[in-house]
């Protein structure tokens, strides 16, 4: 019979099953235990033998297990203290439950998997546990194999990118590993010393073996990466060169625009009152102009083509966007090439904001070329950064910034937890 019971609540090897009482009317099922000789007197941090230092406090405690069904099942036992040498006085440990953890390593690993398939919500409501609960399980479950693996080992090209995850300017910095496609580590915050938290988790001798580092062009990373890991070849997103391009073009088409529509007293410009027929034309020209070619609408060919007739400045730059993203569709030799050209037009273009634009490539260059050269963007920065998001909405929210990472790994880290068999 206690073979059944002990197959039943799932407890380990190292656990002597003592007493099981069923309380029909509370529908509880309670599991009496205590850990065996050779697993008794243990720091519950390091898992040391330690001598003992009182018997606790005076009362059992419970740790929650899997339910039968509907019934509640819980483990009790006596929690003793020991003193370590290196933690203190703490909590013995016992085989059935992790350090500081009210439920058994059945529940959380559970727990973990569930959260990675739905919403916190339904686990939460599923478990019939709290939403802050849910939180700290999935933390204690990634502290527990991050002490067994290593997520920074052979790193060799990574990327580095921000991503909001509350109102506020609350920002986390990841890193991702463009060889594997995990995501290896993330922390809150947007500077120089966030990055400079991650090169000194990585260590001198990994951050030499680093290749290649592909990011945006924000400084509190490059001047960062060029300090720590000066012979990795530091690579530009394309996208977000490009996404200079656009913004110079909308930067022109806001003059055309205002030039058309005039400045008269009294004139609503937001909804284009008062302003000429060229205005209200170009009023709606936006999206003909971001658009790639091959993805217009007959209705933006059109207003493309009325663009180039009539200014033909504002079409210009719209040909100067479109030159600059054929620079990264080509790539290699020919797009270096296709850049100095580039460049040399927008030198002469006679038009502010891409003069502007062609001198922050020109400073941006060298980054810009080893990304042509070597085909690396953050692509995969990026939609891990709309994975996490997706995340987040689906956890609706989170309290802490350490749940929400904790959550990340989980579910991105290539760690993922199984259900327990």
């Amino acid at each position: 019979m206690q073979r059944i019971w002990r197959l039943l609540l799932g407890v380990c090897e190292g656990t002597v099953l003592e007493l099981v009482e069923v309380d029909q009317q509370a529908q509880v099922v309670v599991a009496h235990v205590r850990p065996k000789r050779p697993r008794q007197r243990r720091c519950g941090a390091c898992g040391r033998r330690a001598p003992r230092e009182d018997a606790g406090s005076r009362q059992r405690r419970r740790w929650r297990s899997l339910d039968f069904g509907t019934v509640r099942v819980w483990l009790e036992a006596d929690a003793p203290r020991v003193r370590c040498r290196e933690h203190g006085r703490v909590v013995a440990q016992v085989p059935w439950a992790r350090h500081g953890a009210r439920h058994t390593r059945a529940f959380e690993d559970t727990v973990a998997w569930l959260v990675t398939q739905c919403s916190k919500t339904a686990v939460s409501q599923l478990l019939r546990i709290a939403w802050r609960t849910v939180g700290s399980i999935i933390t204690r479950v990634v502290n527990d194999l991050d002490a067994g693996i290593d997520r920074l080992a052979g790193l060799r090209r990574i990327g580095i990118d921000e991503i909001s995850y509350k109102r506020g300017h609350k920002y986390l910095t990841v890193v991702v590993d463009h060889d594997t496609s995990r995501l290896v580590w993330a922390k809150p915050g947007r500077d120089k010393r966030t990055v400079r938290a991650f090169f000194d988790d990585l260590g001198e001798d990994r951050c030499a073996e680093l290749t290649h580092v592909s990011a945006d062009a924000a400084e509190w990373i490059a001047a960062v990466v060029a300090q720590r890991c000066p012979q990795a070849v530091r690579c530009a997103d394309p996208f977000h060169v490009v996404a200079w391009a656009t913004e110079a073009l909308d930067e022109v088409r806001r003059e055309a625009w205002n030039a058309a529509a005039g400045r008269a007293r009294g004139t609503d410009r937001r909804r284009g009152e008062g302003a000429t027929g060229v205005a209200r034309a170009l009023k709606r020209s936006r999206y003909a102009l971001w658009k790639n070619p091959e993805h217009l609408t007959a209705r933006q060919t059109e207003k493309l083509a009325w663009i180039a007739k009539t200014d033909p400045r504002l079409y210009r730059a719209y040909l100067l966007k479109e030159g600059l993203r054929h620079v990264f569709k080509v790539k290699g030799d020919e797009g270096k090439q296709a850049l100095d050209c580039w460049i040399a037009w927008a030198q002469r273009c006679r038009i502010p904001a891409f003069v502007t634009l062609q001198q922050r490539i020109r400073r941006h260059r060298k980054e810009i070329d080893a990304a042509l050269e070597h085909g690396l963007s953050q692509g995969l920065i990026e939609s891990t950064n709309t994975k996490l998001r997706l995340l987040h909405r689906l956890a609706f929210g989170f309290h802490s910034p350490q749940a929400f990472i904790a959550l990340a790994m989980l579910t991105l880290g290539g760690y993922r937890p199984c259900l327990p068999r």
